[in-house]
């Protein structure tokens, strides 16, 4: 079952739009999808989707990662009333939320990238349940980077691995027999594990609620040690201290991005 399906379903569950079905038969019904903010635009492709199951054509006046101001209307919907009002909450709900993320993600990009162009803005796994796709996807349409989709693309070390095997050093070797080929991370939350994990030859490692001061002092004395390590920052970051870090880092992550943004007001007009 594909995911709109299974979003379809929490709607309608087994007997549908009891509402509808009550007032209506088979009358044709327009409607114009407005967006109430100025915001980046993403979820089209998506919405488009949703209708089309429900026997609806969309069409379409603007492409995710456009910029559109308020009152624009950026898509009309033709069909079935019936099927038009089936899709409208769900259509709405996918566009407000991965317009919210694309928007803030753009604005966070644009603000580090002014201090370092070469900065990656990434999200994590701090995704909704059941909707990680389009919430990661709606980071790359701002700009940014999806980072790990799930457990199964990257090895990444934390702190409860560390717990559990004992030993830095020990970890590493084992990431590195075990799961060959596969990209290695190393989260750390001091500066002598940091050196420590820079001399194993790792891909990145990443510098966990460091401060900014320390974090960079940490960076430096990596790229002394190893220039191919990609460097990371994580933890605590927020819209306030981003910056704090764009200068050196190659790559910041947030859990803010997909967890505490807020949605982009749409409504659905006959």
């Amino acid at each position: 079952m594909e995911e709109i399906d299974i979003y379809l379903k929490e709607d309608l569950g087994v007997e549908g739009d009891i509402t509808s079905d009550a007032l209506f038969k088979d009358e044709i019904a327009v409607g114009n999808i407005i967006v109430k903010e100025d915001c980046i635009l993403a979820g089209v492709k998506e919405i488009e989707k949703v209708f089309q199951k429900l026997g609806v054509k969309t069409i379409s006046h603007i492409k995710d990662g456009d910029f559109v101001k308020k009152q624009t209307n950026i898509a009309v919907v033709k069909g079935t009333a019936k099927g038009v009002l089936k899709g409208e909450r769900l259509a709405l709900n996918i566009l407000g939320r991965m317009s919210g993320i694309a928007t803030e993600t753009r604005r966070l990009v644009d603000k580090c990238k002014k201090i370092n162009p070469k900065i990656k803005i990434a999200a994590t796994r701090k995704t909704t349940p059941g909707f990680r796709r389009l919430e990661k996807e709606a980071v790359v349409i701002g700009g940014g980077e999806a980072h790990r989709y799930g457990l199964y693309d990257a090895v990444m070390i934390k702190d409860n691995h560390l717990k559990i095997i004992g030993s830095l050093e020990e970890a590493i070797k084992k990431a590195k027999k075990n799961a060959y080929g596969k990209i290695i991370e190393v989260e750390v939350e001091n500066k002598k594990d940091a050196l420590t994990v820079a001399k194993m030859d790792i891909d990145v490692i990443m510098l966990d609620n460091f401060k900014p001061s320390e974090a960079k002092e940490t960076t430096c004395e990596i790229r002394q040690m190893n220039q191919n390590i990609l460097i990371e920052i994580s933890g605590g970051i927020n819209p306030d201290n981003i910056t704090d870090y764009a200068s050196f880092a190659d790559r910041i992550s947030l859990g803010y991005l997909t967890h505490s943004v807020k949605n982009i007001d749409f409504s659905l007009e006959i």
